[in-house]
């Protein structure tokens, strides 16, 4: 076990958090309408008395966005935990389906899946992961390993019961602090990360408004074109044949 070192993690936060500014940046930038219209349910929109094209495609910004944000920075935060291990544990990727990180500490091997939050899946996701675990736990008691292993669903925010137990899966689900603290030894680490997080965010935010603003310009004038008739009303039998007709 090595000393943890807040500055080599903050440096590593203000040098890649440029990474996921980027690739929000990239998706907004690659985003077509017809491909997020066949994603989304014009129906709701109908009940909903939703008549002007703008008010669609927020609506539609805002969720897709939204949703997309959550994973890349989920995946963002995954290799900060790795490095952040590696450092003091030299935890590495795990070569099993379902594991993120792979260490020792304490005598134990503890094999971690990575999620952002507590709510992260459904059941039949929960019951994959559980699945995974066991599978891992299978191959490693015919490897012949005497050390004991542990396995974890951590998440990256959040907060958990200490030493909570999942029986059916038999693993632990820790959040939060207590997440950031198994994989560091640190447990003030979930607060000292806020601040490099927040490293040219006002320069990388005004970059992706200024992009998001275009793209609601050009998807709303391509709707327009495109599901609304020559007076400017929507044409729901049109928007809802090309989201749903064979």
């Amino acid at each position: 076990m090595a000393k943890f070192d807040l500055e080599k993690v903050t440096m590593y936060v203000e040098e890649h958090i440029g990474e996921f500014h980027k690739s929000r940046l990239d998706k907004v930038n690659s985003l077509k309408l017809k491909d997020v219209l066949k994603s989304k349910n014009p129906y709701l929109y109908r009940a909903k008395n939703v008549n002007q094209s703008r008010d669609i495609i927020e609506g539609i910004l805002n969720a897709y966005i939204s949703s997309s944000e959550e994973g890349i920075f989920g995946n963002w935060l995954e290799r900060l935990a790795i490095f952040i291990n590696d450092m003091v544990y030299e935890g590495r990727k795990a070569g099993i389906d379902g594991i993120d990180l792979d260490f020792d500490k304490d005598g134990k091997r503890y094999l971690v899946a990575i999620k952002s939050g507590p709510a992260w899946g459904n059941d039949s996701q929960i019951k994959k992961l559980i699945d995974q675990f066991d599978t891992a736990r299978r191959r490693l008691s015919t490897s012949g390993g005497k050390v004991e292993s542990i396995f974890v669903n951590g998440c990256c925010y959040g907060r958990s019961k200490e030493g909570s137990e999942y029986k059916k899966g038999n693993y632990y689900k820790y959040c939060g602090a207590r997440f950031w603290e198994l994989i560091s030894g640190e447990k003030d680490l979930f607060v000292n990360l806020i601040e490099p997080l927040g490293k040219d965010a006002d320069e990388n935010n005004q970059q992706f408004k200024t992009a998001y603003d275009n793209l609601v310009n050009k998807l709303d004038r391509e709707f327009l074109i495109n599901f609304c008739t020559e007076e400017g009303a929507i044409d729901w039998e049109k928007l809802v044949r090309f989201n749903s007709s064979y």
